[in-house]
């Protein structure tokens, strides 16, 4: 007996193995998604701007790369003792305005280069919802702690985000027609719009996004992953959250990552993961004692595989300690 679904999910034609170079945007679960690949030691990138969780800002993140835009001062603000841009995460804030400035200019061009070669752009969707300026009129990316009355909380319609997608997937495509973009909605849950308030939002990136990756102009272009559907359906379970009820455990983000494999990894490459994932551990294993024999041994005899896999694999780079 079978006590559970399991959500059907299609095969990527364009899978990615160790020649391809990913670029990963959007909201916390890209940064699940982007330390797997890393972890096994593909080519990755990670959201320049920071986390992005809408629609609207990774569309206008993508438009500002693709134009080769540069910020200026105007674009910044000082609040809480550091110069912010309402459209990057606040990791990226400084108390430096020039550095600030520097930074995001020289990420604009380092993304404009990196998703030039990109082989699979992917953009996971973490919310409709958004936060309006109230002075300016325009969506923000992050609201920087600044007080909750200088913005209007609202949600995108379905109809703005099918523009918002399409204008994101067009842009992508003229910086690299050879580019595959992989969609998912995250399966975060972001209770503090409200449980209500969170299907809504989700219902509207599911509708927008599945309307647009059934247009005859982009299905060859994009591919859709359900790490949403799957958290939903497979892992119907609050054993499978982390201790705040709304982020997936590491066991779910495991276990969907295995889905991912499966579906978008090349299998020519699992001997290769394999052999890596095993470094991986070596390297993360903490001895009791660094001085005996046996840990000399052990560290040597990992210093051999690493060198091995560099020279069989070029691409391949492990830390040297």
């Amino acid at each position: 007996m079978d006590f559970r679904t399991q959500i059907p999910i299609l095969k990527n034609n364009h899978p990615i193995d160790y020649d391809s170079r990913v670029v990963s945007l959007g909201s916390c679960f890209a940064v699940n998604i982007s330390e797997k690949l890393r972890h096994f030691k593909f080519s990755t990138t990670l959201n320049p701007f920071g986390i992005l969780f809408h629609p609207e800002a990774l569309n206008k993140f993508i438009t500002i790369v693709s134009e080769k835009k540069k910020i200026t001062e105007k674009e910044l603000f000082f609040h809480n003792e550091c110069w912010h841009s309402f459209d990057v995460h606040s990791e990226l804030s400084h108390p430096d305005q020039e550095q600030l400035l520097n930074v995001l200019n020289e990420r604009i061009l380092e993304s404009h280069a990196t998703i030039t070669v990109a082989s699979h752009v992917i953009i996971t969707l973490g919310t409709a919802w958004v936060y309006r300026n109230n002075d300016s009129g325009e969506i923000v990316a992050n609201c920087h702690k600044v007080p909750q009355k200088h913005f209007k909380k609202e949600i995108v319609s379905i109809e703005a985000i099918i523009d918002n997608l399409q204008d994101s997937i067009r842009a992508i495509s003229e910086m690299n027609p050879n580019a595959q973009v992989i969609f998912t909605i995250s399966p975060v849950r972001h209770s503090k719009d409200g449980f209500v308030e969170n299907q809504r939002s989700k219902a509207h990136l599911i509708a927008a996004l599945q309307a647009v990756l059934h247009q005859p102009l982009f299905e060859n272009k994009t591919y859709y992953f359900p790490s949403y559907e799957v958290m939903m359906d497979e892992l119907r379970d609050y054993r499978f959250y982390a201790e705040d009820m709304i982020h997936p455990s590491a066991l779910a983000i495991d276990y969907i990552w295995s889905k991912f494999q499966e579906a978008s990894i090349s299998e020519t490459c699992y001997p290769l993961m394999k052999r890596v994932d095993a470094i991986q551990k070596s390297l993360a294993h903490r001895p009791f004692y660094s001085g005996s024999e046996s840990h000399h041994k052990f560290v040597k005899d990992l210093h051999r595989k690493m060198s091995q896999l560099e020279s069989e694999y070029p691409q391949i780079v492990f830390p040297k300690s």
